[in-house]
């Protein structure tokens, strides 16, 4: 019996170690060998602490591997956009911005340190210590969102820094996964004022400004280097709903969180007692139209936007580059060109189009420029894209083509009218009759037999040449061979006008126009400014005597109403037939200034100019002229007089016009001013008519006198355009159009 109960003992002994040897061998002793029904399923301290350690190193492994796998990425294309700034010509008075984004980036180290401070104290106290995360805040909002509560992201300001500036990850555990690496990186590889300073530059603060420069602009209209105390604190606030929490929105709940960055700025030590006592809610300005483009400088932007384009730049590049564009354009200029043009006497049409533009004849640059009232309602810029018919502005061409080959300022013709040429039967404006007369006199009132003359005898094409070297586009419509050419059936825009005419007025030296002058980029380097050397197109001695001959168009002629100005002014006038567009073109050596009215119907058909202002027909010795004299008295203003360089010795003498003797005047008609030492024996005398001489014959019966105020009267109608001069005969040319609007 003794043996029977050890050999039982023995065997249970066994049964235990053996049990025991079996739970070593389990990797989880779990649900818990050996143990009761209920006992077995409660894991150990072991098992617990097993696999808490288990999961630590499995997370610290995951981050490790992310940490060596994630690489901090270069800055997004969005975070770098800054506002392009465009200048007038002073280059600090500001015209408007072209912007994917309102932001320029700033130097954060011009910047009060307590407007760094306040954006730690509203969005991160805890950033200048923690190491890019907040492991505590990621834990509170963790357990908060598991309890259903609102969602919380717990991100740093290191963390809004990485997802504003490099990557804009998603809201989702792994991309706030990913923020964290690259936010501990980042801390790692930059210093706090680094990324403090390049937060500031990136936020947004609502209406619709990006980086803190822009949002001190946008609340309070000063540079971000002025910011106070106050405003600083107000601007800190709202970030997190800049939209909502702006004060012109919910002042309230604006001021609410202006008293909370305040009392967490004096609570760490950014601010004494006394300054978060004396600190009062600031004003703020009413926030500014993002319509850039309203209104007549629209036009303006939009050329210069046109012109970047022109010399290879995109448009994301000009509306994110931070470029500073310096325009040509005069302030004080501009301002007199839109008051001018848009203060039109109230019986106008209402269809009636103004486009006026000045340009500066040195190199080309536009220092004023009247497109059409308001960019944002009509986008057809009245100067660079409507045409019109350039009636008798264009004369002067055949005039310079004439002096070109041989002949003077002296040569001229007669000026019958009617008179048949080259089969086709022509009038001067009202049909007025004169009898021999010079260049400079038929230049002067714009008498059109003598000029069609002039035209056949020096070769329609060679009138288009000059222009095209003076400036006109290849492409201009109607720039037919007709001899009748000469009256204007080319329709340019008004600023290939202006053009042509700065080449006269720079002596013979054409410049491209331009409204850029220059443009540098954020570290001030300079990537473009336009070429203003020019090229010589025409010889000294041909532009004196044209110049000379425009001047007397206001000296004696249809211009007189520029005399107002009081110094030499060259000019001409210009209508197209039945009046559908009138111009007046003048300049000094400083200015040059073109005005052009056209008129369209209800369908954007061209129409004959209405009457108003008290004349019977509007030419362009009329509203034009007006318009000149009257800009022109603010442009000139502070510019010293110049004169225009005396016209050639030689423009005394009648020359010969492409090796063809030209008729000399009769002694009776010689200009009083042309010194008698330089006319030959023959200009005394009446030479025997031919076709091209001066027969001796009485005066003519009527003259058209130089122009009173108010009273039509350079050569339109029948006596400039070119519709009314060229009736029908066999080298009569198919009507065109005298503009299109495109409207």
């Amino acid at each position: 019996m003794a043996r029977s109960g050890k050999s039982s003992s023995s065997a249970r002994s066994r049964s235990k170690k053996t049990s025991r040897s079996a739970t070593k061998r389990r990797w989880v002793n779990y649900p818990r060998a050996g143990k009761g029904p209920i006992r077995r399923w409660i894991p150990s301290w072991r098992f617990v602490l097993g696999t808490m350690l288990a999961g630590i190193a499995m997370v610290v492994g995951m981050v490790a591997v992310a940490y060596a796998l994630v690489d901090v990425p270069k800055p997004n294309e969005f975070a770098q956009a800054q506002t392009s700034t465009v200048y007038y010509a002073d280059g600090t008075t500001a015209m408007g911005e072209f912007a994917e984004v309102d932001r320029t980036i700033i130097d954060p180290t011009t910047l009060p340190d307590y407007v760094g401070n306040a954006v730690v104290a509203s969005e991160d106290r805890s950033f200048y210590t923690n190491s890019g995360v907040d492991p505590k805040g990621i834990i509170r909002a963790l357990w908060n969102n598991l309890k259903g509560g609102a969602t919380q992201g717990a991100s740093t300001l290191t963390q809004q820094y990485v997802k504003n500036y490099y990557v804009d990850t998603t809201g989702s555990y792994a991309g706030k996964f990913e923020q964290a690496i690259i936010a501990l990186k980042i801390d790692r590889e930059q210093s706090k004022e680094t990324i403090l300073g390049n937060y500031l530059n990136t936020i947004y603060f609502g209406r619709g400004a990006y980086g803190i420069e822009a949002a001190s602009q946008a609340y309070f209209g000063h540079p971000a280097s002025q910011l106070t105390i106050a405003e600083s604190a107000l601007l800190a606030g709202i970030i997190p709903a800049p939209s909502a929490w702006d004060p012109a929105i919910d002042e309230e709940q604006a001021k609410i969180r202006f008293e909370r960055v305040l009392d967490y700025m004096a609570q760490d030590g950014y601010i004494t007692a006394q300054q978060r006592q004396e600190a009062t809610f600031p004003e703020t300005i009413a926030p500014a139209s993002n319509e850039i483009y309203s209104g007549p400088q629209g036009f303006l932007l939009q050329m210069v936007r046109d012109e970047l384009r022109d010399h290879g730049m995109t448009d994301r590049q000009i509306d994110t580059g931070g470029y500073h564009i310096v325009t040509t354009i005069n302030k004080d200029d501009q301002n007199a060109i839109v008051t001018t043009a848009t203060n039109l006497p109230g019986d106008h049409d209402p269809n009636l189009h103004v486009a006026m533009v000045s340009i500066d004849p040195t190199t080309g640059g536009i220092l004023a420029l009247y497109g059409g009232e308001d960019y944002l309602t009509n986008q057809v810029n009245t100067v660079t894209n409507a045409v019109a018919q350039a009636g008798s502005t264009y004369k002067p061409f055949a005039l310079i083509a004439a002096l070109e080959n041989g002949a003077t300022l002296s040569n001229g013709y007669m000026g019958t009218s009617p008179m048949q040429i080259d089969g086709t039967e022509f009038e001067n404006f009202g049909d007025v009759s004169y009898g021999w007369v010079s260049m400079v006199e038929a230049t002067a009132n714009s008498i059109n037999t003598p000029y069609l003359q002039l035209n056949r005898d020096v070769g329609p094409s060679k009138t288009n040449s000059v222009a095209l070297r003076a400036g006109y586009p290849e492409d201009t419509l109607g720039m037919n061979t007709y001899v009748q050419n000469v009256l204007g059936s080319a329709s340019p825009h008004t600023l290939d006008i202006a053009r042509a005419y700065a080449t006269i007025a720079s002596g013979g030296t054409r410049h491209d126009t331009h409204i850029v002058a220059q443009v540098t980029d954020s570290q001030n380097t300079v990537i473009y400014s336009p070429n203003v050397a020019g090229e010589k197109v025409f010889d000294d001695g041909v532009m004196a005597d044209t110049t000379y001959a425009l001047t007397q168009v206001v000296q004696r002629g249809s211009g007189d109403t520029a005399q107002r100005l009081g110094r030499p002014i060259a000019a001409k006038t210009g209508s197209s037939s039945d009046n559908k567009s009138a111009q007046f073109v003048g300049f000094t050596p400083q200015i040059v200034t073109a005005v052009t009215l056209y008129q369209s119907g209800p369908n954007g058909e061209e129409e004959s100019i209405t009457p108003f202002d008290g004349y019977e027909q509007i030419t362009g010795s009329t509203v034009p002229a007006d318009l000149f004299t009257n800009y022109m008295e603010v442009a000139l203003q502070n510019l010293p007089i110049e004169e225009f360089p005396a016209r050639t010795p030689g423009s005394y003498t009648p020359g010969h016009l492409n090796g063809k003797d030209l008729a000399q005047p009769p002694a009776r008609v010689v200009e009083s001013q042309e010194p008698v030492e330089t006319a030959t024996p023959e200009s005394t005398q009446a030479p025997t008519p031919v076709a091209s001489q001066a027969p001796a014959e009485p005066e003519p019966v009527e003259t058209e006198p130089a122009l009173e105020e108010k009273s039509p009267g350079d050569g339109t109608g029948s006596g400039e355009g070119s519709g009314d001069d060229t009736e029908d005969g066999a080298n009569q040319p198919p009507p065109e159009d005298s503009h299109t609007q495109g409207n």
